[in-house]
């Protein structure tokens, strides 16, 4: 639920707190469909990798890698999920939300980490290619699709609406796509007997993960820095606010994430008419969220137009 906190400039604080009349949906408990995809993944990554080893397959392991590297984060999101509904304490007075934070970026450092090492093998064998069990690859291979592919289809329902659960969704999909390339490398080894293929295909898994964990890693350090979410326009907000009626100017506009899921705001809104009422606040609260994205919002009215600067900003100009 939104809350618009108030602190009449130049006396001692009042807090009015204002909720537009909406109130965040109670996240889908998934906790089964996380320990039916964590077990089975778990059991899909330990036969992939002693198969991979068996048949001498560079493309089998790294795939092996990026689906331990899912499992990983299927009980990231999933501990995620289970902090998120912590209660919040006087210690912790936004509760545990930020954990899901330090778990993506935890998460895409150990994903980087992982790919350097697959990669480094897939090179050493360029320079003498071994022969690989062309039918176990594609044999494994294709289980995974058949695992990757259930494990996704549990996360469809909640993926159109819980950024957390998506995630899970399209890790598991990409990981049956995945599973698919592999397949097609068996296939054409078998055919052209071109070994050279098994590590050249491992590279280009090592890619598909680089990418996709690059995004993560950004977004996770970004939001770890307490900096603008990725899908929240600041200049936006900035705009909204500044154009409702009342408003002089705005200042000390802060926006962050208090988790991978929810947004957070601060201002100070210069109105020198005065306090504008409780329904006002509540007005901006619900924008904020139905149309930026911003779940909890504190707003400081000021009735002077010489404010004073943000102490961040005289902080770094000295003045």
């Amino acid at each position: 639920m939104g809350h618009a906190h108030t602190h009449p400039h130049g006396h001692t604080p009042n807090h009015d707190h204002g909720h537009g009349g909406h109130h965040h949906p109670v996240p889908t408990d998934f906790g089964r469909a996380f320990v039916l995809a964590i077990l089975l993944n778990t059991g899909f990554v330990a036969t992939e990798f002693a198969f991979g080893l068996a048949a001498n397959s560079t493309a089998l392991i790294a795939d092996a890698g990026h689906n331990l590297s899912d499992v990983l984060g299927l009980l990231l999101a999933w501990g995620a999920a289970w902090l998120a509904r912590r209660t919040p304490t006087s210690r912790y007075t936004y509760g545990l939300r930020s954990s899901s934070i330090l778990a993506a970026l935890a998460n895409a450092i150990f994903l980087l980490v992982a790919c350097g090492g697959i990669a480094w093998e897939a090179v050493m064998r360029f320079t003498a290619p071994p022969a690989v069990a062309a039918g176990t690859v594609m044999a494994v291979a294709a289980v995974g699709i058949v695992i990757n592919g259930f494990s996704a289809w549990l996360f469809l329902k909640g993926s159109k609406g819980d950024l957390n659960i998506r995630g899970a969704y399209l890790h598991m999909a990409a990981d049956a796509a995945v599973s698919l390339g592999v397949v097609v490398t068996g296939a054409l080894i078998s055919f052209t007997h071109w070994f050279w293929l098994d590590p050249a295909i491992s590279l280009a898994i090592v890619a598909v993960i680089v990418a996709g964990t690059w995004g993560l890693l950004r977004e996770s350090l970004q939001l770890a820095l307490s900096g603008v979410p990725p899908q929240v326009d600041h200049t936006a907000v900035a705009r909204y606010l500044a154009e409702q009626p009342g408003v002089h100017s705005i200042h000390d506009l802060h926006i962050w994430g208090m988790s991978t899921t929810e947004n957070a705001l601060t201002a100070h809104l210069v109105m020198p008419e005065g306090h504008p009422g409780d329904a006002f606040l509540d007005r901006l609260t619900h924008t904020l969220e139905e149309e930026f994205g911003i779940h909890h919002a504190t707003f400081q009215v000021e009735m002077s137009v010489l404010h004073q600067q943000c102490a961040l900003h005289v902080a770094r100009t000295g003045h």
